[in-house]
């Protein structure tokens, strides 16, 4: 439901750029480092938004990696302690069983 609502805003916003581009059709100026050149509005609008959107992106997808590492080192770091809160509760076992049989020895060495 969330990847729709996304999705929806998505084609709302690139629609009203859309619409802002068309009624913006006129050359301006663009002042580059070396030099300067007429560009239809519509271009520099269509190109700024596209740039825009590919650095939210990568951003994104980077932020996703790095999260995703993240992740599974934690999953191993999990899997490590469960298997040692495994190893514990297993000796933990051992002691409790081995406890009744030391005090039955030292009960009959105190009656004897």
């Amino acid at each position: 439901m969330k990847f729709q609502w996304s999705l929806l805003f998505g084609l709302l916003f690139a629609v009203i750029i859309a619409l802002f581009a068309v009624y913006n059709v006129g050359a301006v100026p663009v002042n580059y480092i070396f030099g300067t050149a007429d560009w239809p509005l519509i271009l520099v609008i269509l190109g700024s938004a596209l740039l825009g959107a590919l650095l939210s992106g990568t951003v994104a997808i980077y932020r996703s990696f790095v999260l995703s590492r993240k992740v599974k080192h934690l999953e191993k770091e999990m899997e490590k302690k469960e298997a040692s809160i495994s190893a514990l509760q297993n000796e933990l076992i051992v002691h409790q069983e081995q406890l009744p049989k030391a005090t039955e020895v030292k009960d009959e060495n105190t009656t004897n």
